[in-house]
């Protein structure tokens, strides 16, 4: 049963979110679906083409997310007698009731899906679905579909530019709830961040909706919450053998604190740290020895956070535990981090605890991709970042623009013309390829007419702009990929692709974006990505404008 408790077709589940019914449209398509039926054209085969323009956030690349959620709604599209009455009283009364009755009996088994697989690469003008059946119906999902692509395509792009720069070795941690527009955005988020290659989330919901790893420990308030070490009830922890109890935990902290403060190594690097967090670190130990991870900057990190962190940490060493770090949550982080791993690393060389040293630092507050680049240039010794607001928010770009354009109606091919070239639409079904060269990058992505002979590796193509008549190049692909599969073939028995799981998308995504050459990636003034049309399809794009093209006329 879907979540909105609608009946699911077949193996597929309804949408994740029960908001996402087939009344999640726009009512032009209503009017137009009445306008449509009235004139009897309603069931004429069209077919519609999902794309987006520009690349977001100034880069040369998108990562392609949402299809899933897109499917999981056609599966499941039915109107309810709740919904119909409502249309009907939303729309003129005028309308006929014949109308309401065939919006009854419609579903969408006579619509077909053709798209890109999810998590792979995408850009400009290639369609990332196709969508063809009768033209009311297809009109009906439009608003639905680019909604679940757009935020979901941006989102999880945003992630592997953030994942870029951090590079592979850093753990990527999204702790954007909080900031996230609403409920849906912080739970898309966290599943699309996933995707685009974050490790881990904050957030519980999404963790059980999707199977996201959670990271997590405490905040400021559970530090500032202590007053004294006398707050602690419950003093003793076992040994992680079993064999052996310390019955007074906050005391042994304690003992390794003066050793620290006295040590040849650290002698002097600080004074008397604040006790009620010491306190509150003890407490959090007692309670996951075998998962402490501390907040040290609620008071002072050097003076105070970092040496109460290490006492705490030597203390659970003793019993067998190994704590695993700190978080950094404000101040210079460059500098905190590389201070914080001098104190590890001193530890580790004068009391002789293995890999002490290496201690994990995490860094958080208000990051993003700036931020990060940053640190890479001055040096730092940061393991993981958690990162919320700029992340889930996309606070550099709102929205990628995706757009649904009617390319073909009865088998008839059509076109949608503007003054702006870059908002001309690519007419007819197309095929869409993606060519490897010798080393595997990806060179260009080929769009021809779906009735076209397929390019070949080893054979040498001629690769043209959509829309400028001089740019052009031959090819000789290594390898060829078609990258439209059939994810909803209705009644046409075609096999269907399977959806699969959230953490094979994230691999197949991860893998796409390494595949991609450097200069396409880079932050600053990236190399723009070639999308080309076939030498037959670049001729009827031409014919096709200049028939529909009204001829001036001067006076």
């Amino acid at each position: 049963m879907a979540a909105n408790g609608r009946r699911t077709a077949g193996a597929i589940d309804g949408p994740t979110n029960p908001m996402v019914t087939p009344l999640l449209t726009d009512l032009y398509q209503f009017t137009m679906a009445y306008a449509y039926w009235k004139a009897g054209k309603h069931n004429e085969r069209a077919v519609f083409d999902l794309y987006f323009r520009i690349n977001p956030f100034g880069g040369e690349y998108t990562v392609f997310a949402g299809l899933e959620e897109c499917i999981k709604l056609i599966a499941n599209f039915r109107f309810t007698e709740d919904e119909i009455s409502f249309i009907k009283s939303s729309l003129p009364t005028s309308c006929e009731d014949g109308f309401f009755d065939y919006l009854g009996g419609i579903d969408c088994s006579d619509v077909e899906i053709h798209a890109i697989p999810e998590g792979f690469v995408v850009f400009p003008k290639i369609p990332l679905m196709r969508v063809e059946g009768p033209v009311a119906v297809v009109q009906l999902l439009e608003t639905a579909l680019l909604n679940l692509i757009n935020f979901a395509s941006l989102v999880a792009t945003n992630a592997a530019r953030h994942r870029f720069v951090a590079g592979k070795s850093k753990l990527l941690l999204e702790f954007g709830l909080r900031r996230a527009h609403g409920p849906d955005g912080g739970i898309g988020a966290s599943k699309y961040c996933y995707m685009g290659g974050f490790d881990a989330t904050s957030n519980v919901a999404a963790g059980n909706l999707f199977g996201i790893p959670l990271r997590g420990t405490h905040s400021h308030a559970f530090v500032s919450s202590f007053m004294s070490h006398d707050e602690i009830i419950e003093k003793s922890l076992k040994s992680k053998d079993g064999l052996n109890v310390c019955k007074d935990f906050v005391s042994s902290a304690q003992a390794w604190l003066n050793k620290l403060k006295w040590s040849n190594l650290l002698g002097g690097v600080f004074g008397e740290t604040n006790q009620s967090e010491l306190a509150a670190f003890a407490s959090y130990a007692l309670a996951f020895p075998e998962n402490f991870l501390a907040l040290v900057d609620t008071y002072d990190v050097v003076r105070s956070g970092i040496p109460n962190y290490c006492a705490v940490a030597l203390a659970l060493n003793d019993l067998g535990y190994k704590a695993i770090g700190i978080r950094l949550d404000s101040g210079d982080l460059a500098y905190l981090s590389c201070e914080a791993r001098n104190f590890f690393q001193a530890i580790e060389k004068e009391f002789g605890v293995p890999g002490f040293g290496k201690s994990s630092i995490t860094a958080s507050n208000d990051l993003n991709e700036e931020t990060l680049d940053a640190l890479n240039k001055q040096g730092h010794e940061v393991d993981a970042f958690g990162i919320g607001t700029h992340l889930v928010t996309c606070y550099a770009q709102p929205a990628l623009g995706v757009v649904f354009k009617l390319v073909e109606i009865n088998n008839q091919p059509r076109i949608k013309l503007s003054e702006d070239v870059s908002k001309v639409s690519i007419p007819c079904k197309k095929r869409c390829y993606r060519l490897y060269g010798k080393e595997d990058y990806p060179l260009v992505d080929l769009m021809t007419g779906e009735n076209e002979p397929p390019p070949k590796a080893g054979e040498r193509i001629l690769c043209r702009h959509p829309f400028n008549e001089s740019k052009r190049a031959y090819v000789v692909p290594q390898h060829v990929e078609e990258l439209m599969k059939c994810f909803w073939p209705g009644r046409s028995g075609k096999e269907r692709e399977e959806l699969p799981p959230l953490k094979i998308i994230r691999e197949r995504s991860i893998k796409h974006l390494e595949q991609m050459r450097p200069d396409h990636m880079r932050r600053l003034n990236p190399t723009p990505y070639k999308v080309s049309v076939s030498a037959k399809l670049y001729d009827f794009i031409h014919f096709l404008w200049l028939n529909e093209a009204p001829v001036g006329e001067l006076q």
